[in-house]
């Protein structure tokens, strides 16, 4: 049950992160995943990540992160012979993604309509950073142009250092994972039509989407956000607090949490103050509250307190960083980290993380490590019915 989609092949033609980890996805529960790449370049993210020397073999850590479990092969579309290696190849698939700028691929001839004419059963999806039309259809779109233009900027931070990047690319995540739900959509929807569709997917509305909540306050009830840093705007006391070790958040969001933390606290008084007696309350008095809060919390580290106050039904927890987290046994205990052996690698292995989901079958789990560029080109030109002289000569003029 971990491979669910064993027998889907899906062409990844994606750079960098939206694309390549909404291919992912699929790769991990058993899709055949070609990644198309540009002879001697290949996806941009090879040359991405902390380990320059990895970055210099084409096997930057932003690379491996997003495409285990992929066949990569190197096919240079500008050239004609490249271009009929790929609908050759996309008529025996199911799937395409692609995140170039709208019209690029219809300028090299193998846009939706063309490929729909070789396979009327295609899902062709198509990422870009504001869709097929509108007045910024055309603008290149990074992860941070995109958090700066949907507004998770200006709601990041306090008042004071507002607006601030969120610290990983979410705008490219949404992205990603948003295509990979539509795709998934179209090929069940494929079963009972026969045929494929046009996925359009914008990152911009891909996270506009993502910030319901901000989006409906705004829409529903005129109320525009605004940045609280730590606060949670809907209740108090939630946010962060400092304990006397490290910072730890506390959702008391209902009536009855609010009483238990009190109680737990030694700050039973705090109940009957009308400054923090209802909801609204303690919303508008939230700095002082916070002060009581936390002069009491400085008398045991966060961990015991986690521990306190998450046993009574009030929602905690440490303040960790990345390495803190993966080491938890919380994390350790579902394999969230899947080592899978690469030769092409110093450590002769890459470590990578799976879907966040486990199925009752096994989990989701790429079986093959990250590919280096081109390696299976040969393998993969084979199966559509080239020979090895064929092969040969795609290579002596630069198509593959």
């Amino acid at each position: 049950m971990s491979r669910l989609l064993e027998g889907i092949r899906v062409l990844d033609l994606t750079n960098v992160l939206a694309g390549p980890f909404c291919g992912y996805q699929f790769a991990v529960l058993g899709a055949d995943v070609i990644k198309v790449e540009a002879p001697g370049i290949g996806d941009l993210a090879r040359q991405l990540g902390a380990d320059a020397g990895l970055n210099a073999a084409h096997l930057g850590a932003s690379f491996l992160a997003q495409n285990a479990g992929k066949r990569s092969l190197s096919l240079n579309l500008k050239k004609p012979e490249g271009r009929a290696v790929f609908l050759a190849l996309a008529a025996t698939a199911d799937v395409v993604v692609e995140n170039f700028r709208p019209g690029v691929m219809d300028r090299l001839g193998l846009g939706y309509a063309a490929l729909r004419a070789a396979n009327p059963r295609l899902v062709y999806c198509a990422i870009s950073g504001f869709g097929a039309d509108g007045p910024l259809r055309h603008n290149p779109a990074y992860d941070q142009i995109i958090q700066g233009l949907s507004g998770v900027m200006s709601v990041t931070g306090t008042p004071e250092t507002a607006p601030l990047r969120v610290g990983y690319p979410v705008a490219d995540t949404m992205g990603g994972i948003t295509a990979a739900f539509a795709i998934a959509a179209a090929l069940v929807g494929r079963q009972s039509t026969g045929t494929g569709s046009f996925i359009d997917v914008s990152m911009l509305e891909s996270t506009l989407v993502a910030m319901g909540w901000a989006v409906s306050n705004w829409l529903i009830a005129g109320v525009p956000p605004q940045p609280m840093g730590n606060d949670n705007m809907t209740a108090a006391p939630s946010g962060t607090f400092r304990t006397a070790d490290r910072p730890l958040n506390i959702a008391a969001n209902k009536q009855e949490q609010f009483v238990t933390l009190a109680e737990l606290i030694g700050r039973a008084d705090l109940v009957e103050n009308p400054l923090f007696a209802s909801r609204e309350a303690r919303k508008l008095n939230r700095a002082a509250l916070t002060a009581e809060i936390e002069a009491a919390l400085a008398a045991r580290p966060a961990a015991e307190w986690s521990i306190r106050l998450n046993a009574a039904g009030v929602p905690a927890g440490e303040v960790l960083d990345l390495p803190s987290i993966l080491r938890h046994p919380q994390v350790t205990g579902r394999d969230l980290v899947k080592h899978i052996p690469m030769p092409a690698l110093p450590a002769g292995e890459v470590a990578v993380v799976r879907s966040g989901y486990r199925l009752s079958g096994g989990d989701p789990e790429p079986r093959l490590p990250p590919p280096e560029l081109g390696q299976h080109s040969r393998a993969i030109l084979r199966e559509l019915g080239y020979d090895d002289a064929a092969i040969d000569a795609f290579e002596a003029g630069g198509v593959i």
